[in-house]
Parts: C-alpha cells; sequence; structure tokens
C-alpha cells in the first residue's frame, strides 16, 4: 500500500470537516490547478493534452477564478481552441444538409451526420485531465482507506468518528466495502451507518430551524447551528463545490 496517501488521509480524518473525502478531494484538486497553471503550461507533453482535451466546464472557471498566470491559461486557450477549430469545422461544413429540390429528393442521412457532429462535440466538451486526474486520485484513497480500516492500528475508530461521509463519497465507500469480507465490510458499514445517521438527523433539525427563524416570532431567537444549514446540506447531498460557499448567503442574519 502507497504510504504517501495514507498520511494525507489521516491528516483528512484527523480535521474537523465535515466530510474528510470531500477535504481529500479539495486538496488534490487545488494540486491539480496549480499543476497546470504553473510551470508544465509550457511543457510540449502537458501542451498536447490539454490542446485535444482544454477542461471540462467546472474546471475552466476555477482556472479562471485563480487570476493567475493569465498568460499562460491564455496561451493554452489560444492553441485548444485552434485545435477544436481544426477538428470541428471541417466536419460541421460536410454536415451541412443539401436541400432539396424537384431534380434531387429528400434524404435522412443528414440526421446521423449532425447527431454524430453534436455526439463529438459533446465529448470534447466534456473531456478534461484535471478530472481525469481527481478520479484517479480518489481511487486510490478509496483503496488506501479500506485498506487502513483493516489494518492500521486507531484508524478504524479514526474513520467511525468522522462527523460524516457527504453521499456521493458514501457511495464511493459502500463500492469498496463490496469488496471487503464480509466482516470487514460490515465494521465498515456501520461506521457508515452511524456517522451519516447522526449527520442527517443534525442537517434536517437545523434546516428546519433555519426555514422557522424566518417566522417573526422567533426573530430574536438565536440561529443556533442553522445559519448554514442550507450550504452544509448541499455540501452532504452533492459533495462540496465552491458554490456552496457559505460567504454567498450573507443575507441571513
Amino acid at each position: 500500500m502507497e504510504r504517501i496517501y495514507m498520511i494525507p488521509v489521516n491528516d483528512a480524518y484527523q480535521s474537523e470537516c465535515d466530510c474528510p473525502l470531500c477535504e481529500l478531494a479539495s486538496k488534490a484538486e487545488t494540486n491539480e490547478l496549480d499543476y497546470y497553471l504553473g510551470p508544465s503550461l509550457m511543457e510540449p507533453d502537458t501542451r498536447k493534452i490539454t490542446n485535444k482535451t482544454g477542461f471540462c466546464p467546472d474546471h475552466l472557471g476555477k482556472l479562471n477564478r485563480r487570476e493567475a498566470n493569465r498568460l499562460g491559461l491564455g496561451l493554452m486557450l489560444h492553441t485548444h481552441l485552434k485545435d477544436v477549430n481544426d477538428d470541428l469545422m471541417n466536419v460541421m461544413k460536410d454536415s451541412i444538409p443539401g436541400k432539396s429540390s424537384l431534380f434531387k429528393g429528400r434524404s435522412s442521412d443528414y440526421k446521423s451526420k449532425l447527431t454524430a457532429l453534436a455526439d463529438k462535440i459533446d465529448k470534447r466538451t466534456k473531456e478534461c485531465p484535471i478530472c481525469s486526474k481527481l478520479n484517479d486520485s480518489m481511487g486510490h484513497y478509496i483503496e488506501v482507506i479500506t485498506y487502513m480500516f483493516k489494518h492500521e492500528d486507531g484508524f478504524k475508530e479514526k474513520f467511525a468518528a468522522a462527523k460524516s461521509h457527504c453521499l456521493p463519497h458514501t457511495a464511493m465507500l459502500l463500492r469498496a466495502a463490496a469488496k471487503l469480507s464480509q466482516n470487514d465490510a460490515a465494521d465498515l458499514v456501520e461506521a457508515l451507518y452511524q456517522n451519516d445517521g447522526k449527520y442527517f438527523s443534525e442537517l434536517i433539525d437545523d434546516v428546519e430551524w433555519f426555514t422557522l427563524k424566518f417566522d417573526y416570532r422567533n426573530n430574536d431567537k438565536p440561529w443556533g447551528n442553522s445559519k448554514n444549514a442550507i450550504q452544509r446540506s448541499m455540501r452532504f447531498l452533492a459533495s462540496d463545490r465552491s458554490d456552496f460557499d457559505e460567504k454567498q448567503s450573507k443575507g441571513s442574519k
């Protein structure tokens, strides 16, 4: 088992975060964003990848919001645009349907051509080297977590003491548990059930109180833990995202 992954796993489970796997994913993503905006963007092998794939909409937005190395981002986009243009525009030109006339009947061939071109565009806009690296990293982290749960003294208690695991990462852990022995799977799923069940109850209560605070009769009552209940609920349901940031909801008082 790769020790290099064990250190960040231990750190995540010792932190006060809502989901240790979200913490791991966030740090891995930060490293990838730094990598693609750093010196690597001038390396031929990196440029070959970014020319061909570009980045998904989510990571394009995150690269843009960094406001770091705007020149490098511009250079990447320039060569990527040229690659996409070369790949798509001639195909699009060839896909323009010929108009029917008295001498040339209707044909349905254009439908399959247009659908194939649309599929090609969808594929190109969804490819992303950052997503690929993150998927690989999270797969390694899941393997390390299940290994440590079985073999590392004290880790089972850290896992059980986690505040929660968001639902997408719970699903990943359940799939990993399905590959364990029945007894090990029983221990891991029991721990998941306990911390996720407790967190579900807390969120339900906090969101309810958040809504009740809009009743004027509760205006002077304390918010308790409900002020960021909406954002915490979204993180639990859908994993952590920058657009779930509480700073965007300062209207609540």
